[in-house]
């Protein structure tokens, strides 16, 4: 049988929860309106090189078509090679470094140690303004890397470009070659310097004049970048007008670039129209009843079938914390446009949902999402079919989940789902293999790697608000926990004990149908009260002595019914979860300690006995798991007083147990039948008979007939 949910407690159904149940529903309502796309959807789908499975498509107004990113990028890169940097003439700068070199020159002639005895300084001074106001009147320059090879021409002409010198206010058109760099004016003076005859130190001179040489033509990136922008915000977005009436996709006929680009501008057209002409509040309206139809449909469902989780404000937060954020995710993908939205990891909520809670409550929110989504979607047929069979897939390969590495094998069996549901829709639709775009599978191998960070959520969610899962049960089920090897070496008694209860209670659930870990891990956990004093517990006692011996059958008694109430102390101390603390508080329900109960009245025949001190406080099971274990525990626990287990023995034991705890009312709480409690002693039956090696009796001279 597999394995059920797990059933919650529910919250008092008060006003204020019914409030706070009601709030957290509208809220989700409204932030879901808020992140869903508002305008109108497009109602062709289509994909560029696949067919048009539409009829034949007529333009119903004139529009421009769009241009493409790639002709836009040529455009932009066009324009800009047509503009011209901007420099600024700095009239001050070269009136300075003249000036400066007429003043230092004198100074500079009598420290420089020259032989100058044959030679005028004025000479060297009218040399040096010559060849300054050569050069600054020519212009000196900084060559910008931007403007340089714009055509991609390698020789040495194309580094060169013209620009629009602003002089005094006046705009003028040159070209760098006409002026001179820093190194270009340095080249200058070298094959200047050998013409002046009058010059004797020319080395001197040139390394003097260095130091006056200095850009006078700036660069302006302000105003280039502002010219610039003005120049690319005038490019076109469209090229070529469709004309009414003008056929833009014909059916069956593939879909070339040229027609996908007049689709996609017919689209642009259309849901710009919507935003335009419809009214944004109605669209929201439409969004307000949509959404609130489907999560009153989800209500229904959880009210009708797990009550549970729908008297349980914290498990309905969790639930729609997932929708929320699954079309959350979803409105920021078509917001943004990404290519493919089979990128989003949609199946990791049925997987979330499954874990937590159970199959139809996965079921019914992943129909719920897809179908949702299904609404601003491109090709919402094929998203549909594609997410919904991926999400059954993904709930059925982890219902029965024992092992870690389940997880990764249900992730490769939700990816070939996608693959084989993909390929089969594009051959169904086409007839043709050839139309298989290899590379649109790829969309779901990163889906599908992503859906794996659904269990770290899933961890998240258990520690955020309290709840368990099959993964958190599998680890309390492992014997090697610090709290199950603190009971093996404390009571070894009871340790052995709670095994085998575990392995009956196991086999009764898997029988009649529950949740098998969570029983186990009940089971092994049931007993741990008994670790503050172990010797008081017949099955811990390793010598004749008997510590009950010194005690009055009350303080017995109560000894023995502490160890439920310091179970749950001990538990909630190692922070255990709720359900298991449920095992502890349950396994004894409200039972009486018979053995001192019947002591005490033997002894003390005429007083009045309380039995509240004999009682233990319960509650008593409200689950098949907590009443099965009930069973489970008390028919082992019995059997260890059997002198000579035999079958007959041992059937009576078992039948007489049960019957005395149905006689008190024990199972009145939980969802177990009288069928389930008969199969379930059939099961203890014979596992009993297993354990102490009962021989069946075959003679059938002792059967009568």
């Amino acid at each position: 049988m597999g394995r059920l949910k797990i059933k919650y407690k529910r919250e008092l159904n008060t006003t204020e929860n019914l409030i706070r149940k009601i709030g957290l529903i509208l809220i989700t309502i409204v932030l879901i309106c808020i992140f869903l796309p508002k305008q109108p959807r497009f109602r062709y789908e289509f994909q560029k090189g696949k067919v048009w499975n539409h009829e034949n498509l007529i333009s119903p107004y004139n529009f421009a078509i769009l241009k493409t990113q790639e002709e836009l990028n040529a455009d932009k890169k066009s324009i800009l090679n047509t503009i011209q940097p901007i420099y600024n003439a700095n009239s001050t700068t070269s009136k300075e470094q003249i000036d400066q070199f007429n003043t230092d020159l004198s100074e500079k002639w009598q420290s420089s140690k020259l032989d100058t005895t044959h030679e005028n300084i004025n000479d060297y001074r009218s040399a040096g303004n010559a060849i300054l106001n050569h050069l600054y009147g020519k212009g000196i320059l900084s060559l910008n890397n931007r403007f340089q090879n714009r055509n991609n021409d390698k020789s040495p002409a194309s580094k060169h470009y013209n620009f629009t010198l602003i002089q005094d206010k006046v705009a003028s058109q040159k070209n760098t070659a006409d002026c001179y760099t820093i190194e270009s004016s340095y080249e200058y003076m070298d094959n200047l310097m050998p013409k002046l005859t009058k010059i004797k130190q020319k080395g001197w001179l040139e390394e003097t004049l260095k130091n006056y040489i200095t850009i006078n033509y700036i660069y302006n990136d302000q105003q280039t970048e502002a010219l610039e922008q003005n120049a690319i915000t005038n490019i076109s977005a469209t090229r070529g007008v469709v004309q009414k009436g003008e056929l833009i996709a014909e059916k069956e006929k593939i879909i070339s670039n040229e027609t996908y680009q007049k689709l996609e501008s017919l689209r642009k057209v259309y849901e710009d129209e919507g935003k335009i002409s419809g009214n944004q509040n109605y669209v929201t309206l439409g969004q307000f009843l949509i959404i609130s139809l489907a999560l009153s449909i989800l209500m229904v469902f959880l009210f009708l079938f797990r009550k549970d989780i729908y008297f349980n404000n914290r498990l309905l937060m969790i639930i729609m914390i997932v929708i929320i954020g699954m079309l959350a995710v979803l409105s920021w993908a078509i917001k943004i446009k990404i290519p493919n939205l089979y990128y989003i990891p949609f199946c990791a909520v049925p997987i979330i949902i499954r874990i937590l809670f159970d199959t139809r409550v996965a079921l019914n929110i992943h129909l719920l999402m897809v179908l949702l989504a299904g609404l601003f979607v491109p090709n919402s047929f094929e998203f549909v079919f594609l997410q919904f069979m991926a999400g059954i897939v993904a709930i059925y390969s982890i219902k029965t989940l024992v092992k870690r590495e389940q997880l990764f094998v249900s992730s490769a069996i939700i990816l070939g789902t996608y693959w084989i549901a993909y390929i089969g829709l594009v051959v169904t639709r086409n007839g043709s293999i050839d139309t298989i775009y290899w590379s649109d599978l790829l969309p779901f191998l990163v889906s599908v790697m992503i859906t794996l960070l659904a269990y770290p959520m899933i961890y998240a969610f258990e520690k955020l608000f309290g709840i368990v899962s099959d993964l958190t049960l599998m680890e309390l089920t492992n014997s090697n926990s610090k709290l199950l090897r603190e009971l093996s070496f404390k009571a070894p008694g009871t340790f052995q004990h709670s095994l085998q209860v575990a392995n009956l209670a196991e086999a009764a659930i898997y029988k009649i149908g529950g949740n098998p870990l969570l029983v186990r891990a009940g089971a092994l956990y049931h007993d741990i009260g008994k670790l503050t004093n172990p010797q008081f517990f017949i099955e811990n006692q390793k010598t004749e002595k008997n510590p009950h011996d010194e005690l009055s059958p009350e303080q017995s008694a109560q000894i023995i019914i502490s160890h439920v109430i310091k179970g749950v102390d001990i538990a909630k101390k190692h922070q255990l979860p709720e359900v298991i603390l449920d095992f502890i508080r349950t396994h004894h329900g409200t039972t009486r300690v018979d053995y001192f109960y019947n002591v005490f009245v033997k002894n003390n025949p005429d007083k009045l006995v309380d039995e509240s001190l004999f009682t233990y406080p319960g509650p008593i099971p409200f689950s098949k798991e907590t009443a099965v274990l009930m069973m489970a525990d008390s028919v082992e626990a019995a059997s260890r007083a059997l002198k000579e287990p035999s079958e007959e023995s041992i059937n009576n034991l078992v039948d007489k147990i049960i019957e005395h705890k149905l006689m008190r009312g024990q199972f009145n709480n939980s969802n177990i039948t009288l069928k389930d409690i008969t199969e379930s002693a059939v099961i203890f039956k014979a596992m009993l008979k297993s354990i102490y090696h009962v021989r069946v009796d075959y003679d059938l001279s002792k059967k009568t007939m």
